[in-house]
């Protein structure tokens, strides 16, 4: 941790440049950012709001909340398990801490999320909901999950080098992940028999979270956070001594 604080300009430059590249010639540039989720939230609101009908008080609202959070998730994990590959030619050329490579990408997405919220309060005057004096608890549920966030992205950034099939199997993976998370329906839709499957996803808790503060206007459920920070602090653990172990090797295999 020491060494990485040591060579935080290093990572803040990293942040910047992956927000940079993400969009480099196109013809919105950043607005991309806003854009994504935007364009997301029309094709699952036409589907469930106007095909499938699901009757979920502001619907629109409740999607939109659980697609930032989710798309702050995937965009880091899947820009992560590349990242090694990416920077071959950085890795073999000067020494830094690896780990930035992966947590820079964390951090870039959660920036991302950061602007896009700008969308989703504007959602709120738009469907004339008020903006809860609960969002005051979004920085302990972002904590948690940038902590399981920069775990996965250890693992995965670091088992690329070795595995190149991983980042195919997680395309697959993070699918149906997707909907094992309650993004476009809600909890008291799941089935009893199978609510203990969903409930070893740490992005069930999470996502679960930011509906609570952000959509019912509640604080947190704190067994949900609890759970949520406990998953987020093993696989961090798991991540970083993966991550660790491969270091060393990870300059020849590229």
């Amino acid at each position: 941790m020491s060494e990485l604080y040591k060579y935080r300009h290093m990572l803040l430059t990293m942040i910047l440049s992956n927000m940079r590249t993400r969009y480099k010639g196109s013809f919105f540039g950043f607005l991309w950012t806003l854009l994504n989720p935007l364009l997301l939230l029309g094709v699952y609101s036409l589907v469930f709001s106007v095909v499938m009908r699901v009757d979920i008080p502001y619907y629109t609202v409740y999607l939109f909340i659980g697609l930032l959070g989710w798309v702050m998730f995937q965009s880091a994990i899947s820009d992560s398990v590349v990242t090694m590959i990416a920077n071959a030619n950085l890795i073999k050329k000067i020494y830094f801490p690896r780990e930035i490579l992966p947590i820079s990408q964390v951090l870039a997405s959660v920036v991302n999320y950061l602007f896009s919220l700008v969308v989703l309060f504007l959602s709120f005057f738009w469907f004339g909901m008020k903006i809860p004096i609960t969002i005051l608890y979004l920085p302990i549920i972002l904590l948690i999950q940038i902590i399981l966030m920069i775990g996965i992205s250890l693992l995965v950034s670091s088992v690329q080098v070795f595995f190149r099939d991983l980042q195919h199997i997680l395309n697959i993976f993070m699918l149906v992940w997707f909907y094992f998370t309650p993004i476009v329906y809600v909890q008291s839709m799941i089935p009893d028999q199978y609510m203990t499957y969903f409930m070893l996803n740490p992005m069930f808790y999470i996502i679960s979270s930011y509906q609570d503060i952000f959509y019912n206007g509640s604080a947190p459920d704190l067994g949900n956070l609890t759970i949520a920070f406990i998953y987020a602090i093993c696989l961090l653990i798991i991540g970083w001594k993966v991550f660790a172990r491969l270091n060393r090797q990870i300059a020849e295999e590229l």
